[in-house]
C-alpha cells in the first residue's frame, strides 16, 4: 500500500499499532504510515517504509494511530450554554430554557467564541471532523477555516425567527450564499438542516428539496428524538415523521437523521431504501430521557450507523471516545446480546461511518493510499491502559480522551502533544469567562 514517487514524503510516522479501520477489524504492528502533500502516500511494513526518502520521522511509541474521530452531530458553539439547565425534558429543556437564552445571547461574537471552544475540546479529544448544525453558519465556518479542522457546517431552518435569519427564506438565502463560497473548499462543504419535522412546515421542506437536488447537499435534521415527538405527528398528520419526509422526497444517500430513537418495522424499511444514515447521540439521548436507538437492529439491516455528541448543553462534553465507549454498552443492553457493537464496530462507527453520513468517506474515516492525511495517536502506554491484549477493545473500552497525544488534519499538525498548534488557550479562556460571568449575572437565563 504505497505511492512511489521520487518526491520525499514530508513525514513519516511509526506508531505500536495501526488502525486502517478499512479493511474492518485489521490491526497492523511493526507498520509505518507516510504522508505526501496532506494526503496519506504510503502505509507498509517499517523495513519497506523506513527506505523510502522523508523530511522528518516520527516514532509514536505505545501509541495507536487511527483515523480521526468524526463527531456526525453537534451545535458547537452551545458550549457556551454548558451547564445552563440541566435535568430537564427535552421540550421544556428547549422551550423554556434554552431558546430563550438563544434569543437574548446569541451573535456574531458567541458564536466566534463558543465555535473556537468546541474545536479546541474536540481536538483534544482526537475529533478531525464535526458537523456543526447552529447559527451564524458563516462564522462557524470562519473559526473551523482558522483553526484547520474538517467540518460540515449545516445551516439550521426553522420556521420562526432566529438569530441571524428573520425567516426559513432568509436562512435558506444565506445558506446557498455559504455554499457557494465553500464549495471548493478543501476541508468545509455546507448541508442545510431543517432542524425538526415538528418545527418547519411542508413548504420549506419542499424548498429545501430543491435546492439540495440542485447542489448535492447534504440534509441534517433531528428525527424521532422522542416518542412524544412521533405520538404528536400521529395524532396532527396521521403520519410518523419518517414517513413524511418519504413523502415529501426529502429521504436519500445524503439525509441523516439525527437521533432515531423511535424506529418500527416501517421506518426501518424505508431508512433501508433510501440508503439514509442515521447518527446516534446516545449520551443526550440518556441524560434527556430521550429513548435508545436500536444500533445493532440498524446495523443488521444495512443501515449506515454514525455516531455524535450533540451539544454541550444536552451533554455536557464533546468527547467522541467517551460517546463511543456509551454506544457500545448500551447497544448490548438495548440488543440484549453481549456481542451487538464490539470494539471494532464502534471504532468504525465513530469514523469512517461518519465520514460516509457526511459524505466524505472517499476523503476521511479510514487509513487508506489517497485520503487526506487525517490521524490521531492515543497513547496506550499508561497503566489503565495494560495489559493489551487487544489495542482497539483497550481504545474503546479502556482510554479516555485524555490518551490522545497528536492530532493532524490533512497533514498539518494541529495537536502535539496535547498542545493546540492553531488556538491560543490562554486567550480562549479569558473570552469564555466574559461571556460566562455576563450569562450567570444576568436577571433573566
Amino acid at each position: 500500500m504505497s505511492e512511489l514517487a521520487s518526491e520525499p514524503l514530508d513525514l513519516l510516522l511509526f506508531p505500536t499499532w495501526l488502525v486502517p479501520v478499512e479493511p474492518a477489524g485489521v490491526v497492523l504492528k511493526e507498520h509505518g504510515l507516510g504522508i505526501r502533500n496532506g494526503r496519506i502516500a504510503l502505509i507498509a511494513p517499517r523495513a519497506e517504509a523506513i527506505k523510502h526518502a522523508t523530511r522528518r520521522t516520527f516514532e509514536l511509541t505505545g501509541m495507536l494511530l487511527a483515523p480521526g474521530l468524526v463527531n456526525a452531530h453537534g451545535h458547537a458553539a452551545m458550549t457556551l450554554f454548558r451547564g445552563l439547565a440541566d435535568d430537564l425534558p427535552l421540550k421544556s429543556w428547549l422551550q423554556n430554557h434554552i431558546w430563550p437564552a438563544e434569543a437574548r445571547w446569541v451573535n456574531e461574537k458567541f458564536i466566534r467564541t463558543g465555535t473556537e471552544l468546541a474545536i479546541a475540546e474536540q481536538l483534544q479529544g482526537g475529533i478531525t471532523c464535526f458537523s456543526d448544525m447552529y447559527f451564524f453558519p458563516d462564522i462557524a465556518s470562519e473559526v473551523a477555516h482558522r483553526t484547520g479542522i474538517r467540518a460540515q457546517i449545516t445551516v439550521p431552518v426553522l420556521d420562526f425567527p432566529v438569530p441571524g435569519a428573520r425567516d426559513a427564506d432568509e436562512a435558506l438565502r444565506k445558506g446557498v450564499a455559504l455554499f457557494d463560497d465553500l464549495k471548493h473548499h478543501p476541508r468545509l462543504n455546507v448541508a442545510f438542516g431543517p432542524h425538526a419535522p415538528y418545527s418547519v412546515g411542508d413548504d420549506k421542506l419542499e424548498s429545501i428539496r430543491v435546492l439540495v437536488a440542485e447542489m448535492d447537499a447534504g440534509i441534517h435534521m433531528h428525527v424521532h428524538e422522542t416518542a412524544h415527538e412521533v405520538e404528536e405527528a400521529l395524532r396532527l398528520h396521521g403520519e410518523r415523521p419518517l414517513a413524511r419526509l418519504a413523502r415529501q422526497q426529502l429521504l436519500g444517500p445524503r439525509f441523516q437523521a439525527v437521533h432515531m430513537t423511535q424506529i418500527d418495522d416501517e421506518d426501518l424499511a424505508l431508512l433501508v431504501e433510501h440508503n439514509c444514515s442515521v447518527i446516534h447521540c446516545p449520551e443526550s439521548n440518556l441524560k434527556l430521557a430521550s429513548g435508545f436507538c436500536p444500533v445493532e437492529r440498524l446495523w443488521d439491516a444495512g443501515v449506515n450507523v454514525a455516531i455524535g455528541t450533540d451539544g454541550a448543553a444536552s451533554n455536557n462534553d464533546l468527547d467522541l471516545l467517551g460517546e463511543t465507549r456509551t454506544a457500545a454498552l448500551l447497544a448490548k443492553a438495548v440488543a440484549g446480546s453481549a456481542t451487538a457493537l464490539d470494539a471494532h464496530r464502534a471504532l468504525r462507527m465513530a469514523t469512517l461511518n461518519g465520514a460516509r453520513a457526511l459524505g466524505l468517506d472517499e476523503h476521511t474515516g479510514s487509513l487508506e493510499v489517497g485520503k487526506f492525511a487525517d490521524l490521531v495517536a492515543f497513547d496506550l502506554s499508561g497503566l489503565a491502559q495494560q495489559p493489551i491484549y487487544d489495542p482497539v477493545s483497550q481504545l474503546i473500552y479502556s482510554s479516555g480522551r485524555d490518551c490522545v497525544r497528536h492530532v493532524w488534519v490533512a497533514g498539518k499538525q494541529l495537536l502535539d502533544n496535547r498542545h493546540l498548534t492553531r488556538i491560543d488557550q490562554d486567550r480562549l479562556l479569558v473570552d469564555v469567562h466574559e461571556w460566562c460571568t455576563k450569562i450567570a449575572n444576568s436577571d433573566k437565563l
